[in-house]
């Protein structure tokens, strides 16, 4: 018939064959690749780091807690704003020491259910401290708090729930945690004894032992000191204002790396007692680094 080309059957019978052997080889490419499980890769390696940070910080304040608790139990002191029990030495103790198990046993544990009951002992543990006479007003237990409450939230999460939604979840809120605790830092210095640098000239420069001030008290005046307090200070303010309003509307490891690098860089370049606030922070912020560029299928 004229305007048709009749395909001969051999041509027909080839042509479906190597169909059938595409469609094959497609499925076979599709069934050898899947999801990471649930809890596992990068979501279980994101919850040690937070876990081994909080732990490091909250081990780093052992000997500033040890000697507080040494001077509340031979001078005891007592406020009626506190009920009795939130008086005790004996309970911050415990709740120290509880808070730290529960880490261990968080981190150890190889069931969902016991990395979950142990983050709730954490932050119990932590909220009591919060709460009592002795350490109510300490950051490192302000700072850990949140960082275990973030623990908590993400073990309830970890063991059912897709990995890379979960992970970008996980460090969007970490970053919000963070830029809320330098904005907190950066109000309180919104005053203008700070933005003068008097107070920071008080606290490190005048005889804070301290390589980075011992070094600057060996090579600079008085005037020179106080002009460059009033500087540092300032910075300061600009850093954690900057970050606190802006940072977790940034990328995932944009903001990893910012939140890593402020929250190292106060304790490193001020006052080592500080990592005992600041670790579990670092940690944190780290998050954002696990989260993968974009959705991908591993094999």
């Amino acid at each position: 018939m004229s305007g048709q080309v009749l395909e001969s059957p051999v041509s027909a019978t080839s042509r479906q064959h190597d169909d059938s052997v595409s469609a094959d080889r497609s499925q076979g490419s599709i069934a050898s690749v899947t999801m990471p499980e649930p809890g596992s890769g990068r979501v279980f390696a994101a919850y040690l780091v937070v876990q081994c940070c909080l732990f490091i910080g909250l081990v780093w304040k052992y000997s500033f807690f040890y000697l507080a608790d040494q001077v509340y139990r031979h001078f005891p002191i007592s406020d009626s704003f506190f009920p009795e029990w939130l008086q005790s030495p004996d309970v911050a103790r415990n709740a120290y020491i509880g808070s730290l198990s529960a880490i261990i046993l968080g981190v150890f544990g190889l069931t969902p259910w016991m990395r979950t009951f142990a983050a709730m002992g954490t932050t119990g543990c932590l909220g009591v401290l919060l709460l009592h006479q002795s350490s109510h007003n300490d950051m490192t237990f302000a700072t850990s708090a949140w960082v275990s409450l973030w623990v908590c939230w993400l073990t309830t999460r970890m063991s059912h729930e897709d990995p890379y939604p979960l992970l970008r979840r996980a460090a969007f809120l970490a970053r919000v945690i963070c830029s809320m605790i330098l904005l907190g830092g950066a109000v309180g210095k919104w005053t203008p004894e700070y933005w003068s640098g008097e107070v920071f000239y008080d606290i490190y420069f005048v005889d804070r032992d301290f390589w980075v001030f011992n070094l600057m008290r060996e090579r600079f005046d008085t005037e020179t000191l106080k002009t460059m307090a009033m500087w540092y200070s300032r910075k300061v303010i600009l850093v954690e204002s900057i970050a606190g309003l802006g940072m977790w509307l940034l990328p995932a490891r944009w903001a990893a790396f910012v939140g890593v690098t402020i929250f190292f860089s106060i304790a490193f370049l001020s006052n080592p007692l500080l990592f005992s606030v600041l670790t579990c922070l670092v940690g944190l912020s780290a998050v954002g680094f696990f989260v993968p560029a974009k959705t991908t299928l591993t094999s």
